[in-house]
């Protein structure tokens, strides 16, 4: 078995790269140019299939093996997936995307709330301070803009709910078969949005970047972030992702040169520096239990 500091050290890695990838959303949008349910579906299908390869190449024999085992567990992973990106999908043309990045501020306090009542995980106070200084800093960034709508607000929130569940889901079950799940996950929510998508909109560098969109936002990014979840306490994990929300501007700044204003500076800091600030707390927190 694992040493306790050991397993969290490396949750908190993978949580952290796994929301890394995710934030890689706004640059891929921007770079590809194509509708959203054309780069949704070729996310979904492309990254399937590039993650179905690399699986395959670790293990030539035996892959079959990890579709054909599934349980019930794995289908709940799958189907909370797939449920939470229709949501996340039919929510962006809805509401806002300051409603947006404010309601999935919410998320570690959900995920509290779940982990409490599914797997009887208290959260640290640590861990409830600095999700609320991130959700500040969330606020600060994106404002509280009156020009969402209320039907764009629930699934913004149903969305966000829904990536709180996986948190449960693999939290609860260490059954679950993570990256046979990502596969069959991304490639039936991109064949749902397909009849809204026009593919054959997309030149083969649009292809090109569609299947690199697929594989390090979708399939990578839930792979990582659902190891993460399994060695840490729900709203930590949850916490963490909040690194998505200040990361996503700053890559577009990088590549194309889109300057944030101060607002926006301001904000991802605190948020930066709430993770930051809790990632060190509870390492400490470790080390104290892991010598007493």
């Amino acid at each position: 078995m694992m040493d306790p500091r050991r397993e969290h050290l490396f949750g908190i890695i993978f949580v952290t790269a796994g929301a890394v990838t995710w934030s890689s959303a706004g640059f891929f949008t921007r770079l590809i140019a194509l509708d959203y349910p054309t780069m949704i579906a070729g996310r979904g299908i492309f990254g399937a299939i590039g993650m179905l390869a690399i699986i395959i190449a670790f293990a030539p024999r035996t892959w079959t093996s990890q579709f054909r085992n599934m349980g019930w567990p794995d289908v709940l992973y799958i189907s909370n997936y797939i449920f939470g990106t229709i949501c996340y999908v039919s929510s962006l043309g809805q509401t806002s995307i300051a409603h947006n990045a404010v309601i999935f501020a919410t998320l570690p306090f959900i995920a509290a709330l779940l982990g409490f009542i599914f797997v009887r995980e208290l959260p640290s106070r640590e861990a409830i301070f600095a999700s609320a200084i991130a959700m500040i800093g969330v606020v600060i960034m994106v404002g509280f803009s009156d020009d969402g709508a209320l039907l764009g607000d629930v699934l913004s929130f149903l969305g966000t709910a829904s990536m709180a569940a996986s948190i449960i889901i693999v939290r609860k079950y260490r059954s679950v078969n993570i990256a046979a799940g990502a596969v069959i996950a991304s490639f039936t929510s991109g064949v749902i949005v397909l009849p809204f998508a026009d593919l054959s909109a997309a030149t083969p560098t649009h292809l090109l970047y569609l299947v690199l969109f697929g594989l390090l936002n979708a399939s990578a990014g839930l792979t990582l972030y659902s190891l993460g979840s399994r060695r840490l306490p729900p709203m930590e994990t949850a916490l963490i992702s909040l690194i998505d929300t200040p990361l996503s501007p700053f890559w577009v700044w990088l590549a194309f040169g889109e300057k944030a204003g101060p607002q926006t500076l301001a904000g991802g800091l605190i948020v930066l520096f709430a993770v930051i600030l809790h990632i060190f707390m509870s390492q400490r927190r470790q080390r104290l239990v892991s010598s007493s």
